[in-house]
C-alpha cells in the first residue's frame, strides 16, 4: 500500500510545517522585534519633543534631562529586544534545520538501499548538508521579519496620522507599490533559484563522478578533457548564480527607489507647510515637533519593508532548496498493512502468507508467495535475471515492504548482508571489518578473513589489517572485495544471512573454498538465504527455491 500523505506536500506547505514546530520561538522573535521597532518611534518622537523645547520654547537642558535619561533608557531597551528578536529567530532556525535534516535523512532510510542505488551520492550529500543550510535565513531573518512588516508599519502610521494625517496618507499611497514590485522581482528570483539548486546538486553529481572514474580517466587518457568538463559546469553554476544575485540588488533598488521617493514628498510637504506655501488640511497646524517627528518616522517606516527586502533574497533560496527536499520526502514508500517483526513458531525464522511487492508505476513484481524457512536452513533462490530474486532478498532484509500478505520474522532478530556489489569505506580494512562488529578484536578479525579466502592476499599486504583502500574497494579486485564482505559476514552474529550472488566474482576453486565456511555458519544454528546461479552453490544448499514466470516453486532435487 503507497502512503498517499507523504504525496501532498509542496515546497510553501513543508515549509510552513516546519514553522508550526518552532511557533512560539518564531512568534516572540517577532514580538521582540516589534517591541524594539516601538522604541525607536518613542525614541525618534522623544527627539523631536527635546529639539522643539530646545529651539521654539527655549528650555534649559537641564530642566529636560529626566525626559533624555527616558530616552537613553528606551535605546537600552530597544538593543535588549533587539538581542531577543535575533537569539529567538537563530535558535528557531537552528532546531528547524535538525528536524528538518532528521526528516530527510528518515525519509532517505525509509526509501531504502533499492531507491538509494539509484541516486548519485553526491547529490543526496548536497541535498542533505547545503539545501538544509539553505533554510537558515528563511526562518531566522525572513520569517520573524514578514510577521514585524505586518504590525511595526502600522504603528508608525498610526502615530504619523495622530501628528498629521495628509503625511500618513502619502506613506499609505506609496506603501503597496514596495511590495508589488518586489514579489514581481521575486518570482524571477525564485525561479533562478530553484535552477541554481538543481544545477549545484547536478554540479556535486557530476563532480563525485569524475573523481571516481579518476583511474579509469587516467588509463584512457581522459584527464584534461574531464577537467574542461568540470570547468564548464562550474561556470554555469558560476553564471547562474551572478543572474540570481542580480536579481536579488534590483529588487533592493527598486524598494530604495520607491521609499526615497516618498521620504522626499514628505520632506517636501513639512518644509513648503512650516514656510506657510501649503494652507490646506493640518499644514497651517505643523509645528517643528510635528514636522520634525514625522520626517524622523518616515524613514522608519520604510525601514521593516527595507529589511524584508533584504532578506527576500533568503526566502527565493529556501524555496529552491524546498523543492528539491520535498520532490523526495514525495517519493512513494511501501507501507506495510501488518507489522513486519511479528510472534511465529518456534523453529521457523521466516513465514511468508500470501505476500506480493507492488513498485509504483510498475505494478505487482512479486507474489504472492507462501513460504516458511526454518531456522538453521540453507536456501538458494534461483531465476532468471530480474525475476525477483533480488526483490525478495530485500523484503527479507526489510528494505521494503509487502504490499499485501504478512511477513513474520523473528523479533529482535539481527540479520547480514551481502550485496553483489558490497560496500566498502574509504580506510583500513580494520575500518571495514568493523562495521559488522565495532568490537572485535585483531585476532577474530584474522580468523574471519581466513574463512572468507583473503588470508593469502592478507599475508602479502605490508601493512597487514591496517593496510588502506579507497572507497567502493579500490585497490582490491571484484573477488577480493567480495571476500572483504564476507569477512564481515563471519564476523557478524546475525542470526539471518542473506547473500546475493555471494561467489559471483569468484573463480571455481576460491568459490569452494568460500562455501565450506559459509555453510557452517547453519550448523552454528543460522538462517542462509542466497541468491545465485552457480550449480555448485545451488548442490550445497538444504532447499531449492526458484521463480518460474513470476511464481516462487519449491525445487525438489
Amino acid at each position: 500500500m503507497i502512503n498517499e500523505d507523504a504525496l501532498s506536500l509542496t515546497p510553501r506547505s513543508w515549509l510552513q510545517m516546519l514553522a508550526k514546530g518552532e511557533r512560539k520561538r518564531l512568534l516572540g522573535s517577532a514580538l521582540c522585534g516589534v517591541m524594539a521597532g516601538s522604541q525607536t518611534i518613542v525614541v525618534v518622537v522623544g527627539l523631536a519633543w527635546l529639539i522643539d523645547q530646545l529651539v521654539v520654547h527655549d528650555q534649559s537642558p537641564i530642566s529636560l534631562v529626566p525626559i533624555f535619561s527616558l530616552l537613553v533608557g528606551c535605546v537600552l531597551l530597544r538593543a535588549a529586544f533587539q538581542w531577543g528578536h535575533e537569539m529567538l529567530s537563530l535558535e528557531a532556525s537552528l532546531r528547524i534545520r535538525q528536524r528538518a535534516r532528521a526528516q530527510l535523512l528518515d525519509k532517505l532510510s525509509a526509501l531504502g538501499p533499492i531507491w538509494l542505488t539509484s541516486q548519485h551520492s553526491g547529490s543526496l550529500a548536497n541535498q542533505v548538508v547545503e539545501h538544509i543550510d539553505a533554510l537558515e535565513g528563511y526562518f531566522a531573518r525572513f520569517y520573524p521579519q514578514l510577521r514585524i512588516t505586518l504590525f511595526l508599519p502600522l504603528l508608525i502610521l498610526a502615530v504619523a496620522g495622530w501628528l498629521d494625517y495628509l503625511v500618513a496618507l502619502f506613506l499609505l499611497l506609496a506603501a503597496p507599490l514596495i511590495p508589488l514590485f518586489m514579489a514581481l522581482v521575486g518570482m524571477g528570483a525564485e525561479r533562478l533559484n530553484r535552477d541554481q539548486f538543481v544545477a549545484v546538486s547536478r554540479l556535486s553529481a557530476h563532480f563525485i563522478d569524475r573523481v571516481r572514474g579518476m583511474t579509469t580517466l587516467q588509463l584512457f587518457g581522459r584527464t584534461a578533457a574531464a577537467q574542461q568538463e568540470v570547468w564548464y559546469a562550474t561556470d554555469g553554476y558560476r553564471r547562474l548564480s551572478m543572474r540570481t544575485l542580480r536579481l536579488a540588488f534590483l529588487s533592493s533598488a527598486v524598494l530604495e527607489f520607491f521609499s526615497s521617493v516618498a521620504i522626499a514628498v514628505v520632506a517636501m510637504y513639512v518644509g513648503f507647510g512650516l514656510l506657510g506655501y501649503i494652507e490646506y488640511g493640518p499644514s497651517p497646524a505643523l509645528t517643528l515637533f510635528s514636522g520634525l517627528a514625522v520626517l524622523l518616522l518616515a524613514p522608519e517606516f520604510f525601514q521593516p519593508l527595507r529589511t524584508l527586502s533584504q532578506h527576500y533574497h533568503d526566502r527565493a533560496a529556501a524555496l529552491g532548496a524546498a523543492e528539491s527536499v520535498v520532490n523526495i520526502l514525495n517519493q512513494a514508500t511501501l507501507v506495510s498493512k501488518q507489522r513486519s517483526l511479528m510472534p511465529l513458531s518456534h523453529r521457523s525464522a521466516i513465514e511468508l502468507t500470501a505476500v506480493c511487492v507492488t513498485y509504483p508505476g510498475r505494478g505487482q513484481v512479486i507474489g504472492p508467495i507462501n513460504l516458511t524457512i526454518q531456522r538453521g536452513e540453507v536456501v538458494v533462490l534461483s531465476g532468471a535475471s530480474g525475476s525477483g530474486k533480488s526483490t525478495l532478498l530485500a523484503l527479507l532484509a526489510g528494505f521494503i515492504a509487502p504490499s499485501a500478505g504478512e511477513y513474520r520474522r523473528q523479533e529482535d532478530s539481527h540479520f547480514a548482508w551481502l550485496d553483489q556489489q558490497p560496500s566498502l569505506l574509504h580506510g583500513s580494512l580494520i575500518d571495514n571489518l568493523r562495521l559488522a562488529s565495532p568490537d572485535a578484536s585483531r585476532e577474530e578479525m584474522l580468523t574471519a578473513l581466513e574463512r572468507a579466502g583473503f588470508g593469502p592476499l592478507l599475508t602479502q599486504l605490508p601493512d597487514g589489517l591496517d593496510t588502506l583502500i579507497g572507497e567502493r574497494g579500490v585497490g582490491l579486485s571484484g573477488g577480493q572485495a567480495q571476500r572483504l564482505a564476507l569477512a564481515r559476514v563471519y564476523l557478524s552474529n546475525a542470526s539471518l544471512v542473506l547473500l546475493d550472488e555471494p561467489t559471483a566474482s569468484l573463480d571455481h576453486e576460491t568459490e569452494q573454498l568460500v562455501m565450506a565456511p559459509l555453510l557452517e555458519l547453519a550448523q552454528e544454528g543460522r538462517t542462509l538465504v542466497i541468491a545465485t546461479h552457480h550449480p555448485a552453490v545451488i548442490d550445497a544448499a538444504q532447499r531449492h527455491l526458484a521463480f518460474e514466470q513470476g511464481e516462487l516453486v519449491e525445487v525438489s532435487e
